[in-house]
């Protein structure tokens, strides 16, 4: 894969993604409310990660 935005974007997702499903599931961060953001904000980078991919390939005109 040559776009690197792309890359970086999906790295973004999958941190937002850990920390969601930690917030979700550790007892000790009591947090479930933020597991929410967290996972609004992954769904949000995927969506953008697969935006950059999708137009990777046509390239600036």
């Amino acid at each position: 894969m040559n776009n690197i935005d792309a890359v970086l974007i999906g790295i973004v997702f999958a941190v937002w993604a850990a920390l969601a499903f930690l917030y979700a599931t550790v007892d000790m961060i009591r947090m479930p409310a933020a597991a929410a953001i967290w996972g609004s904000g992954a769904v949000l980078f995927l969506a953008l990660t697969v935006v950059l991919i999708r137009a990777g390939p046509r390239g600036r005109r």
